[in-house]
């Protein structure tokens, strides 16, 4: 998610001074990267730490501050064991060849959403969208998503594309850009919040593909190394995750505890907290989690069609992934 600079320097201290239970002697060290800084996308992490359920599973659990790596470049390097990544850059990772697999579907569903301001009288749906400017952050996904959309809804899918900085929103709340993808549950709060309501358009409901929005991610190797290790983790972060979407004021609490001073507006973390908990982090059993191959090969299958995707070696793919081998729930409890 993205925020202003003042907000970005503020959040990185408080990442990096937060802290739990102090670990056991001799506890496993585990580091995790962060997309971005605290929110409510890591709220389970965060409930873990506080709770104590990594130090209780024999872990040393250590948030590494976001930074411009990625996290898929950052745990497929070996520089971090896990990370929080998104299905639809990690699908660009995982064809190039990163060492990465995805071992829970933190949301289980599209958090982001085009958006437009809600005065826009002139755009009632996606089609609406042709000739207009799109303000995005220029990653190759984003352009054919929003064609096939607009595309889906009836449109052309012709529009103008810029990529916008660290303050991307206010490009959209001040009329330079006519329409972005903010995730709702964050940036969408924070407009209304703001007196800049949004009007919102979900891929889906024009025939889009679902898609696992954001992940929880693990170097490879490491899983084959150190198995039970990797299930204590997974297992404590499941059960953080899902303490967030069955008590959302408890899990909103925690992550402000575990970052102090981070948020200024407390109502916009339990405002997004229980939107998560309502809309989606849980799977239609009601649990938090688990990943499965339809959903994978749907979205990761469209952007495979669109030719974007390229191997290690630089060249567009020639085939479809076994997209099964992406992701695993087996160190889910």
């Amino acid at each position: 998610m993205r925020r202003t600079v003042v907000m970005v320097l503020a959040l990185l201290f408080a990442v990096a001074g937060c802290s739990g239970p102090a670990a056991q002697p001799g506890a496993q060290r585990i580091r995790v990267a962060l997309d971005w800084t605290p929110n409510t996308n890591h709220t389970g992490l965060f409930v873990a730490q506080q709770e104590g359920w990594f130090r209780d599973a024999g872990l040393d659990v250590e948030f590494l501050p976001y930074n411009n790596t990625s996290p898929d470049t950052l745990v497929s390097s070996g520089a971090a064991d896990f990370g929080i990544s998104f299905q639809d850059s990690f699908t660009f990772s995982k064809a190039s060849g990163a060492d990465i697999t995805s071992v829970m579907a933190i949301l289980q569903t599209w958090a982001t959403q085009i958006a437009v301001r809600a005065d826009r009288a002139d755009i009632r749906t996606p089609a609406d969208l042709d000739g207009k400017i799109y303000g995005g952050f220029g990653a190759a996904y984003e352009v054919p998503k929003m064609q096939a959309v607009i595309r889906d809804a009836g449109g052309r899918g012709d529009f103008t594309s810029v990529v916008l900085g660290t303050a991307a929103y206010e490009a959209l709340y001040d009329g330079q850009v006519d329409f972005a993808e903010p995730f709702v549950a964050w940036e969408g709060i924070e407009a209304q919040l703001r007196g800049h309501p949004l009007k919102t358009f979900d891929y889906p409901d024009y025939g889009f593909p679902d898609a696992y929005n954001v992940l929880l991610i693990a170097n490879s190797t490491w899983l084959r190394e150190h198995p039970e290790q990797a299930r204590a983790f997974v297992g404590a972060a499941q059960r953080g995750y899902q303490l967030g979407a069955d008590d959302p004021a408890r899990g909103a609490q925690l992550l402000m505890a575990a970052n102090p001073d981070a948020f200024p507006d407390p109502e916009l973390v339990t405002r997004s907290q229980d939107m998560l908990a309502a809309s989606f982090l849980r799977d239609p059993t009601g649990k938090v989690g688990p990943q499965t191959a339809e959903k994978w090969a749907g979205f990761s299958g469209f952007l495979y069609g669109t030719g974007l995707l390229a191997g290690p070696d630089g060249k567009p793919l020639a085939a479809p992934p076994e997209f099964s081998t992406w992701f695993t729930n087996d160190y889910l409890p």
